[in-house]
């Protein structure tokens, strides 16, 4: 897919505003990741406020790491009006199967709110699609991950939630997948050291947002805009913050530096993209 990375233009030019409903253990690293990508984001998870915040942001993305009682009301309420205004929503399913709390919020969101994107794990997005995971808390065994073996048929599941939900679906790991109903690309920039910080796929979410609040009527490429630059500028932390320089504090550092100083030519050039199916 052509002109993806141009997408990065356009958060920086029109700074979209993102409404994200997401967990209290990474909320600071993915504000500053918007704000590292052009966008400015916005935290707010009070069920008698989301409406209107919804109402002047350009997209939403609803995480349920830190899932309760309370932020499940906000979080259908802040999806349906979003739905309602035409504007774009992602999911982050984070531990989907790890318990009926958030099975059960899950079914409802799937339910009642239109989703642009779904961006999670591979053991999260086998699990929406119906595949017996065993639950590991909010991280995806080696068992789920996507490989060079068994990549066609993890694009085939991850095309058919797509068809089933209308969302593009997301499944990040060594290899990511961006899939349509009949389409499906697989991204193999990163670096393995993102798996050793908290909260590099809440950020992956919230950059999905920012891409697609600036380009909402693009959904697929703005997914995979969002899936490479994660994946080019933690290539480019690992690099500047090798191993015995420094450790995951410097890598987390170097990553929100490398989104903020990211060029769309340096992108297009970096992004290692093709289509599976």
């Amino acid at each position: 897919m052509n002109g993806f990375a141009q997408i990065l233009d356009a958060a920086r030019r029109t700074t979209p505003v993102v409404h994200s409903i997401t967990n209290y253990v990474t909320v600071n690293d993915c504000a500053n990741m918007i704000l590292a990508l052009g966008g400015s984001p916005i935290m707010a998870d009070d069920p008698d406020e989301v409406e209107q915040i919804v109402a002047i942001s350009a997209a939403l993305v609803i995480n349920i790491g830190t899932l309760n009682r309370h932020t499940v009301p906000a979080m259908l309420a802040a999806g349906k009006r979003a739905n309602a205004l035409g504007k774009p929503v992602v999911l982050d399913p984070v531990g989907a199967g790890a318990s009926d709390l958030r099975n059960n919020a899950l079914a409802r969101l799937l339910g009642e709110v239109r989703f642009a994107a779904i961006k999670g794990n591979s053991a999260e997005i086998r699990f929406l699609a119906g595949s017996a995971v065993a639950a590991r808390g909010v991280d995806a065994g080696d068992d789920t991950l996507v490989t060079e073996a068994n990549l066609t048929a993890s694009a085939r599941m991850a095309a058919g939630l797509s068809a089933r939900t209308g969302a593009v679906v997301v499944a990040s790991g060594p290899i990511d997948l961006v899939a349509c109903p009949t389409a499906v690309w697989a991204v193999r920039n990163g670096n393995a050291r993102l798996t050793g910080i908290t909260g590099a796929g809440c950020m992956a979410a919230a950059v999905t947002g920012c891409c697609l609040g600036a380009a909402p009527d693009k959904a697929p490429e703005a997914c995979l805009c969002a899936m490479t630059i994660m994946g080019v500028a933690g290539e480019i932390a690992a690099a500047q913050s090798a191993p015995d320089k420094g450790g995951p504090g410097s890598f987390r550092m170097f990553l929100l530096d490398a989104v903020s100083s990211l060029s769309s030519p340096a992108l297009a050039a970096r992004a290692r993209v093709e289509a599976v199916l």
